[in-house]
Formats: C-alpha cells, structure tokens, sequence
C-alpha cells in the first residue's frame, strides 16, 4: 500500500497539453503537472511567449517542458499542434482545456457593453470560439488520439459560474446609472455551463476507450482586484476569501493522475463554499 501511495500521484513521463497555458491559472496548472515529473506543453497565443515559459518550467523541474503558439479555434492549427506533439514526444496523455476569454474587473467599470440588452453578436461568437469550440476541437483532435491508444484524461476548466448564477450586485459601481452598470456577460456563464456538459458527454463517449473526463469548477482567484470587489465577493463565501492562485494546483494533480481512476464524468467544485449558501 505505501508503494501504491508514492506512485498515486506520479506522472512522470507524461505529456499535459494546457490551453491558455501562458495565463495566470494555466501556468499554474503546467507547474504542478511539472513537479509531479510530467512534460507540459503551453498552447497560447502569439506574444504570450508559451515557448519562454515552458523554457522556465524546465529549467526549474528539470522536466522536458515544449510552447506551442496555436489558435484554438483554428481546426487546421490544432491539428498541427497535435501532430508538434506526437513528434516531439510520441504521444499525448492529458487535455486540460483551460482557454477562455474572462475580461478584467477593472475593465468594465462604467461600462454598458457587458450588459445583455448590449452585448454583441461578435463578443458572444468570440467568447464561445475561444471557450467551447477550442475546448472541442481540442477534444476532438486530442481525445481521439487517446482513445485510439486506450488511455488519457481530459479536463475541462469550468468555473463556479457552471453551477450558480453570477451576482451581479459584486459589479455595481456607486453613481452609474442603473442601464450603464457593468455585469458579468452573459457568454461566460453559458461557457463554463456548457463545458459541463461536454465533460459528460465525452466521459460517456470515450469510457470504453480508456479517456477518462472530468471537470473542474474554481472559485474567484484573488489577482489584484479593486479591493471593494473583494470584499463584497469575499462575503458571499464560507471561507470568507477568494483563492490563492496556487489553491487549485492539488486538484489538478488528481484528476490528472492515477489517484481519480475511478471518476469520470464529474465537476469537482472547489468554491471556498460559495455554492453551498
């Protein structure tokens, strides 16, 4: 049993291609996957330098470690990067979709264009290009290659946002008139709810195939946020703080490894307690 226990969590040889790799939580989930002897593959776009930062994960896990610039929502760019992939390592073993357009805070105060009665057709199509039909041709492409093999995982990134309702009271900013107030769009819930439902849909299709599927829905990460945001955010949850940029790494490592082999088609959420209330 001690033997099993050391070797749980190991993923040693193991290839993870993260998408939006470059990003705050992307980065974070190559890290782990790094630390626990795995070889990460940072898929972001160009001027994100996925490439350099792969560079730094291997110098500091002495791991091999590749970046790869690709759009996502091209089918003709994921399918070189599956085949960068193979090339390079000969196989891929864990998909952890984690791209997704989420605009800054900051960025909508005063700001009507988040709200539904505004929102554009091209924000919307944008958003879900990037969120689910990268998440999908990722999956596509990548999944298929692991249930041609017989073994893999796949992880959807989701949010807390896949199983409750934004509060759009966390967005309000004192003097704007009530039109004019900024919220959470409307594209990053059906987002995040949708990539859900991909999770059981794929974990169902490939089960025979050795491609295990889950999901994972986080919490708010506190990343510099205005410090009224915080506070009202902070209230709405159990624990009464929002994330550590390091507090999902633990999860990520289960459902990437041996240690969640009898769980598939689940939404691990790691809310603070949020949904709880």
């Amino acid at each position: 049993m001690h033997e099993q226990v050391e070797t749980l969590f190991d993923l040693t040889g193991r290839v993870a291609v993260i998408t939006g790799g470059s990003g705050l939580l992307g980065y974070k989930h190559a890290e782990v996957i790094a630390a626990a002897g795995g070889i990460p593959v940072l898929v972001d776009l160009a001027g994100t330098e996925p490439g350099v930062k792969a560079d730094r994960l291997a110098a500091r896990y002495g791991v091999k470690a590749l970046g790869c610039v690709t759009d996502i929502t091209s089918p003709a760019q994921v399918k070189t990067l599956l085949e960068t992939v193979l090339e390079h390592f000969g196989a891929v073993d864990i998909l952890i979709n984690n791209a997704a357009n989420n605009p800054k805070v900051e960025a909508d105060a005063g700001s009507a264009w988040s709200r539904l009665e505004h929102f554009s057709l091209e924000a919307w199509e944008a958003d879900l290009a990037v969120g689910l039909t990268g998440a999908f041709l990722c999956s596509q492409a990548i999944g298929s290659e692991m249930a041609r093999r017989g073994r893999g995982v796949i992880l959807n990134v989701a949010s807390d946002l896949a199983v409750i309702g934004p509060d759009q009271r966390l967005y309000r900013q004192e003097g704007v008139p009530a039109d004019r107030q900024p919220v959470k769009p409307v594209s990053y819930s059906v987002v995040k709810t949708a990539l859900v439902g991909l999770t059981r849909y794929l974990a169902t299709y490939w089960a025979d195939s050795g491609v295990r599927v889950n999901a994972i829905s986080p919490g708010g990460v506190h990343n510099g946020q205005p410090e009224e945001f915080v506070t009202r955010l902070s209230a709405l949850i159990p624990l009464s703080r929002m994330a550590h940029e390091d507090e999902y790494q633990g999860a990520i490592l289960f459902l990437c490894s041996d240690a969640s082999s009898y769980m598939t088609g689940a939404n691990l959420v790691i809310d603070g307690g949020r949904s709880s209330w």
